[in-house]
């Protein structure tokens, strides 16, 4: 089932694309780079993702998170067919301009495909 968003839905808050910093980021062969993304409030480090040029200016540009699905090999704006739409309010980079980190408010059940809140629920602690 299709989430539609209501009015209480959280804001959308663009973040200007400076080129002098954006054209700074190292993207690997493929032409990705990781994306963190994790829980404005908590920090919990909601999942991981990859981002080209195109969605990570797109992210900034919307506000919401966008990546590049490998499995897929196309654009994929996160939440669109789940409804669990992740807003962006702070954007980072690395000290090695290599990777980027998202802190979002996070709408809906949360970040991973299984339903879970968070992509990284397990532990190699635990069995099962």
């Amino acid at each position: 089932m299709r989430h539609m968003p209501d009015a209480a839905s959280p804001a959308v808050t663009p973040i200007p694309v400076v080129e002098d910093l954006v054209s700074q980021v190292k993207y690997d062969s493929d032409g990705l780079v990781p994306a963190i993304v994790q829980d404005v409030e908590t920090r919990t480090v909601l999942m991981m993702a990859y981002m080209n040029d195109e969605t990570l200016r797109m992210s900034l540009e919307q506000g919401r998170t966008v990546f590049w699905s490998r499995s897929r090999q196309e654009v994929w704006r996160k939440g669109d067919t789940s409804g669990d739409r992740q807003f962006i309010r702070e954007a980072y980079y690395d000290c090695d301009v290599d990777t980027l980190l998202f802190l979002v408010e996070q709408e809906g059940k949360g970040a991973c495909h299984t339903g879970e809140y968070t992509c990284f629920y397990r532990s190699f602690g635990e069995a099962g």
